[in-house]
């Protein structure tokens, strides 16, 4: 490993931004960057297909491994029992937090819930440096101090890195911009990572997001490989839990365990990523036009198809099948919202613990304990439910039966997607990647799906529920509108006004802007 040729264009916490550090994260540049672009090239030639007719199916090519008998390698100790995890942005006071709620592990976040400034993220890995060995504390503006608990009972880290997708423009290897996948992975293992191993208690542990393929997970495996090489050591010391958040994974769950099957820890449905790959991949398709958000539950037949068939999966292979985000916020004003709401999550997590979930995840630490008195309910004392083999999944073809009995588009739905992208971008580009908005909280996943469906409807000139058409020109009357309202509401004038040109561009230009955080690196 070498520091030649490696640029930052802006400084940071010189005990993260070491020269070792940075050699190992170039090292990991030089040696998989290529294999990276050519798999984005691979997505851009699929995307094509799918756009002209193709169909997402299983590969023919793989049906050896899904006929085949192999599991898993069995999971660490501390990732056991998973039956319920928070997730948040990689900040110290969401991740002592976090680790302080009482669920089993944490999802320290360094992708959608964390808007990519060059602080935020290395801050972030200085936070989870610090988490890594217990030490991390957060002081409030009072002078007070949080501290993690130490009784031993403070959630597991996972982090998880940027797709594969993002550059990090800080950070040149050779005059390229790194991976953001490799800078957020190749830090957090360098720094986190022995501390993990020092404390003998497995680790480090990632999410992998936004894979589209087997060979994505492969890639993977072979970056992990080289790492755990060049820090000495064993093979799977780091392991993985994949997020399947792309309808054209969904059609690869078993090759996808398959390829990092010694380090596998399971498959999460992330279900809000997935139903804006969902428009992303196949929206072009006037049937696979989707209706307002809110009718796109978990019971619908495709999504319905999509858990059942993650489940399913997961226990055939000895994997950890784990459960969808409750992105409900707790109202400090009104109890009527809460008691629906947590009504609401509670049915969501029953419905999991049914299909064969063996955890699932939450938003905020007041949900907790919702969700894992409906674990503990269902598993008593054991600590997952992987002996049990999930009820046969219905045929691969319903991941594509986007049909919703009683669903429509309406000026309500069109006009809280306008809502949401606007308010989200705005706080997005001010810092923030998880905001609270209705007593929801939105991040990149939300967000995508709000402005995807604005542009998918203009695209096909979707009628409303009041008989009006969708139209570029409906959109801009109902953006100004929203725009209008942050301002009196005393938001920043110039932020609100480039949020506003963000949402014109990414749910108004043809074709459809493949991720919203590609246009405006921060």
């Amino acid at each position: 490993m070498t520091l030649a040729d490696v640029e930052l264009t802006l400084t940071g916490d010189d005990t993260i931004l070491t020269p070792e550090a940075l050699a190992f994260v170039a090292d990991l540049h030089r040696r998989f960057d290529p294999g990276r672009r050519a798999l984005l090239a691979s997505r851009h030639q699929r995307a094509v297909r799918l756009a002209t007719g193709e169909r997402p199916g299983l590969l023919p090519e793989t049906a050896e491994v899904r006929a085949g008998d192999w599991r898993v390698a069995p999971p660490p100790a501390d990732l056991v029992d998973r039956r319920v995890e928070i997730t948040g942005p990689a900040d110290a006071k969401m991740t002592v937090g976090a680790m302080n709620s009482g669920a089993r592990c944490f999802m320290i976040d360094f992708e959608d819930s964390l808007a990519p400034t060059w602080a935020n993220l290395v801050d972030g890995q200085a936070t989870l440096r610090d988490a890594a060995d217990l030490s991390l504390t957060f002081e409030r503006p009072d002078g007070s101090i949080d501290r993690l608990r130490d009784d031993g009972a403070t959630a597991t880290l996972i982090a998880r890195p940027r797709g594969l997708h993002l550059d990090e423009a800080h950070l040149l290897v050779d005059g390229q911009p790194v991976a953001g996948s490799l800078f957020d992975f190749g830090l957090a293992t360098f720094h986190a990572g022995p501390r993990f191993v020092a404390r003998g208690e497995g680790g480090p542990y990632f999410y992998l997001p936004k894979l589209e393929s087997h060979l994505e997970a492969r890639w993977w495996n072979e970056v992990m490989d080289r790492a755990e090489a060049a820090l000495g050591w064993p093979t799977a010391t780091i392991r993985a839990t994949v997020l399947i958040e792309t309808i054209l994974a969904a059609f690869e769950m078993e090759e996808i365990l398959y390829e990092l099957r010694d380090r596998s820890t399971g498959l999460n449905a992330g279900r809000w990523d997935y139903i804006f790959s969902v428009i992303k991949k196949l929206g072009t398709d006037e049937a696979f036009v989707l209706p307002d958000r809110r009718f796109v539950t978990m019971a619908v037949p495709f999504m319905a198809a999509y858990a059942a068939r993650l489940a399913w999966t997961c226990h055939r292979r000895g994997a950890h099948a784990i459960g969808g985000m409750a992105a409900f916020i707790p109202s400090r004003r009104d109890p009527e919202i809460n008691a629906r709401a947590l009504a609401q999550v509670r049915a969501d997590k029953v419905r999991e613990v049914g299909l064969g979930f063996d955890g699932t995840w939450v938003a905020h630490p007041d949900l907790v304990p919702v969700a894992t008195q409906v674990f503990d309910e269902a598993l008593g004392t054991r600590p997952h439910q992987l002996e049990v083999l999930a009820p046969e999944p219905p045929p691969v073809e319903d991941l594509l039966d986007v049909a919703i009995e009683g669903s429509s588009v309406t000026r309500r739905g069109l006009a809280g997607n306008v809502s949401v992208s606007l308010r989200y971008l705005t706080a997005w580009l001010g810092g923030s990647g998880a905001v609270a908005v209705d007593n929801l909280m939105e991040d990149v996943a939300t967000a995508e799906i709000a402005r995807s469906q604005i542009w998918q409807w203009v695209h096909h000139g979707v009628v409303l529920d009041d008989a009006t058409v969708v139209t570029a020109g409906l959109v801009e009357e109902l953006l100004a509108a929203e725009v209008g309202s942050l301002l009196d509401a005393g938001h920043d004038r110039d932020r609100v006004e480039e949020g506003a040109d963000l949402v014109r561009r990414v749910a108004l230009d043809e074709p459809l802007v493949e991720f919203l955080t590609l246009l405006r690196p921060l």
